[in-house]
């Protein structure tokens, strides 16, 4: 899996082809949507429009908790898949643990597992869980999660989670991962955004490279996956030009020491409010 690809929450479907399209021409071979983002239609039309080979280009998309059953997600799968416009996904992830439904979470997760030595996916895992939510799943099914997507920027660093992910042998992807969920509306008070902190300034100046830049890089060289949303395409170039520059270990520690401990995305351990657990996801 390439380990920096493009998300696409709340990328409105207008916007969302042109958005994959644009990565792709970068050099982007990692697209990451969800079934609840209600734009996978769009992503596969991306796809189609940069005119690289299905092969190249890892796509992953996310399971919603109105589809969690065995069945139920074995269907998910071809929603997903039609919408797309793709024979196999290269990861299919469960979007919420789902306290209040966890007996249908982990029926959703053997699907997956099915799924997985059918061939029509390369690779499962889950979005969201906390490490009790690992434990309870894994001693419940067969397959190890192959990746873990959280929250996860210096305001929100989940240490716990990364820990128990790596013990596991799971790897943390972050979604947010510069912090967009610090200055979306409607998430919370208070909202103040990781890219205008000092420490992260400072470093964007020393290097000559964006604030955005700068956090992308803590992620990869800590061995995260991380999924930057944009639908500008300067922005979408300059989040892929990360490679050429690298923090040293005391700048990595001290984007560390930033971690507030305060999550700004929903709590995986609260059920989701019955307007987005009800959500319909369409038939292709």
């Amino acid at each position: 899996m390439p380990i920096l690809g493009l998300g696409v929450f709340q990328s409105s479907p207008e916007d969302t082809a042109n958005a994959v399209a644009a990565a792709l021409e970068t050099g982007y071979r990692h697209i990451d949507t969800a079934a609840a983002y209600l734009n996978e239609r769009q992503v596969g039309e991306g796809l189609r429009r940069s005119g690289l080979d299905r092969s190249e280009v890892f796509l992953e998309t996310k399971v919603w908790i109105s589809d969690y059953g065995h069945d139920e997600t074995l269907r998910a799968f071809d929603k997903a898949t039609g919408k797309l416009g793709v024979d196999q996904l290269d990861l299919l992830i469960l979007h919420q643990p789902a306290p209040d439904r966890f007996d249908a979470t982990v029926a959703a997760y053997t699907a997956l597992e099915k799924l997985l030595a059918d061939g029509r996916v390369r690779a499962i895992g889950v979005s969201n869980f906390m490490p009790h939510h690992l434990a309870t799943l894994m001693q419940r099914t067969s397959v190890v999660p192959a990746v873990n997507q959280i929250e996860l920027h210096p305001y929100f660093s989940q240490p716990a989670v990364q820990q128990a992910d790596a013990e596991h042998g799971i790897l943390t992807q972050a979604w947010s991962p510069i912090g967009g969920i610090t200055f979306y509306p409607g998430w919370g008070e208070q909202r103040r955004s990781v890219l205008e902190d000092p420490a992260v300034t400072t470093l964007a100046q020393a290097y000559g490279k964006t604030p955005a830049q700068v956090l992308l890089r803590w992620h990869l060289q800590q061995g995260r996956s991380a999924i930057p949303k944009s639908t500008n395409p300067k922005r979408i170039a300059e989040n892929f030009d990360v490679f050429d520059f690298a923090l040293t270990d005391a700048e990595l520690a001290t984007l560390d020491t930033l971690d507030t401990g305060v999550r700004h995305g929903p709590d995986p351990d609260q059920p989701i409010p019955e307007a987005y657990s009800s959500l319909t996801i369409p038939d292709a």
